[in-house]
């Protein structure tokens, strides 16, 4: 799967150019930070605060981490599929939890979603959904009577409706919602695997597994609710992936339900079409099938009361009635970049590189046509799906709407650059991963993340 001849030190050139960026970043952030500007954003480019610390979960993430960059590559290679999934979930589990666990149990997880911004802060507000989906855009402007706070106003209802219904089911609180985080979150690393066999891609799945285990974006999985839309997203791809259209219309149910998740999903819709694009077979009919399970969630928050766009002209109004008003576009416009390094892990660089050299192949001569068939569906899921996150990001980017907290905020699209680790080369991957487990330790331990 890796171009023969690619000179190692292209490498670590782009990983020395991500070294730079984050420096640059971290340099800036603190003179402007020192200036005066309200970046609100501690230690930027992370929404953290530096505070060098220990916790009670700090020996197990160091064990799981010093076990999966030991046989992790191994396991991925020899370990039945069915095991493999299970193996990689209850690790992805238990790595999440004790990066959760550093900052103990009650900051690192019980009272993460307690707080005012959260959406827990709302639950005991809601006791008629009905009612809530009819008049949440009502309550999303801020400096009015029964505004919303801030993740809950930020969000589409379905956001707020998830912690509702734990509540409803008996699982309220801040114990329950943040283990849901960790139980959901941690689903990534079967749904993406899962996406990658049913595309053909059974060997880039197995040597992109560890890399989904150990993901330092687990530092904001446990716990936060984009663990939970990312779970969401990446279940809904991978049913497109695998079910025909049975799966299709869960996917296109799931995929739906996400768009009111968060209004920047609508990107998700790049990922969708290319997981259709690159099956074997039935690319219409699932897309349709697919589609219409879109439509099905659209009309029932719409007879609900909830208009999606009205929604989203609101957001976009409240956002800077808020700390976005503060936050300079030009040096968050590429600082959020370097945030994304940190939850994705410096791999994802030379990983890219080699991916998207990948499509870089001699054409056939003609005709034509069949020259551009064989550029574009040749080099597969493993470089199509991280390209199509990296376009999904780069557009929420230069938006305007992500300035700071992306390292939580696109993590749905953070563990779809990760695919083009297939692309390193098997001998490589054992430094990448130690290289992935130092970036989550290190943040976990150097700084106080918040959600």
């Amino acid at each position: 799967m890796t171009r023969p001849g690619r000179p190692r030190s292209a490498d670590l050139i782009v990983l020395g150019a991500e070294v730079v960026l984050l420096a640059v970043a971290v340099a800036v952030g603190a003179l402007l930070n020192r200036q005066g500007v309200r970046l609100h954003a501690d230690a930027a480019p992370i929404y953290a605060s530096w505070k060098p610390h220990l916790g009670p979960g700090a020996p197990v993430a160091l064990l799981v981490a010093a076990l999966f960059v030991w046989r992790g590559t191994r396991w991925g290679t020899d370990t039945p599929w069915p095991r493999l999934l299970g193996v990689g979930y209850l690790a992805s589990v238990l790595w999440t939890l004790s990066l959760a666990l550093v900052d103990g149990w009650s900051a690192g997880l019980t009272e993460r979603l307690t707080v005012q911004a959260e959406y827990l802060h709302e639950v005991p507000r809601v006791t008629d959904v009905g009612i809530m989906l009819s008049g949440f855009a009502d309550r999303i402007l801020d400096f009015q009577p029964d505004s919303w706070s801030t993740h809950t106003a930020a969000h589409p209802p379905g956001a707020l409706l998830l912690f509702v219904w734990l509540e409803r089911i008996g699982l309220g609180g801040g114990t329950a919602a943040g283990l849901a985080c960790v139980l959901l979150g941690a689903t990534v690393s079967v749904s993406v695997p899962v996406t990658l066999r049913a595309l053909g891609a059974e060997d880039a799945a197995r040597a992109v597994w560890p890399f989904l285990v150990l993901l330092p974006g687990a530092v904001w999985v446990g716990a936060s609710a984009d663990g939970i839309f990312t779970a969401v997203v990446a279940a809904g791809l991978a049913l497109l992936a695998v079910g025909g259209r049975p799966g299709a219309a869960l996917g296109g149910l799931l995929l739906g339900f996400a768009l009111y998740l968060s209004y920047g999903f609508v990107l998700v819709g790049l990922l969708a079409l290319t997981v259709v694009l690159l099956r074997a077979r039935d690319r219409l009919g699932v897309l349709l099938v697919a589609a219409t399970g879109v439509a099905a969630v659209v009309a029932v928050f719409t007879l609900a009361g909830f208009w999606w766009l009205d929604g989203y002209h609101l957001v976009a109004r409240r956002y800077y009635q808020g700390w976005a008003a503060d936050r300079p576009y030009g040096y968050w416009v590429w600082a959020n970049l370097a945030a994304l390094l940190l939850s994705v892990g410096p791999v994802v660089g030379p990983a890219l590189r080699r991916a998207v050299t990948a499509v870089s192949i001699r054409a056939p001569h003609p005709p034509l046509a069949a020259a551009l068939r064989q550029r574009i569906a040749g080099p597969g899921p493993t470089v199509w799906l991280p390209v199509a996150a990296m376009v999904a990001v780069l557009a929420a980017d230069l938006s305007g709407l992500s300035k700071a907290e992306v390292e939580r905020i696109w993590l749905p699209f953070a563990v779809w650059l990760l695919v083009a680790t297939a692309h390193l080369p098997a001998g490589h991957r054992r430094w990448w991963l130690a290289a992935q487990a130092a970036t989550a330790l290190a943040v976990n331990h150097l700084l106080w993340t918040v959600s």
